[in-house]
């Protein structure tokens, strides 16, 4: 935890859960799937995915087994 309380995976405001290294401004990198733009910057590295088709890939990932 940092001298806020708060986690360091903490980026949101509400203290809910963000992406890592969110800079909530700028430019956003687009989904690998379907376009639309993600949560991400476009200086995220790797695979990016929207909300909708990241939820998508966890529920058939989840169900894999």
């Amino acid at each position: 935890m940092d001298e806020t309380g708060q986690s360091a995976y903490c980026d949101t405001a509400d203290g809910a859960p963000g992406p890592a290294g969110d800079d909530s401004g700028g430019p956003y990198a687009d989904c690998v799937l379907c376009g639309e733009p993600s949560e991400y910057p476009e200086s995220t590295r790797g695979v990016t995915l929207c909300p909708v088709c990241e939820w998508q890939e966890a529920q058939r990932t989840a169900c894999s087994g």
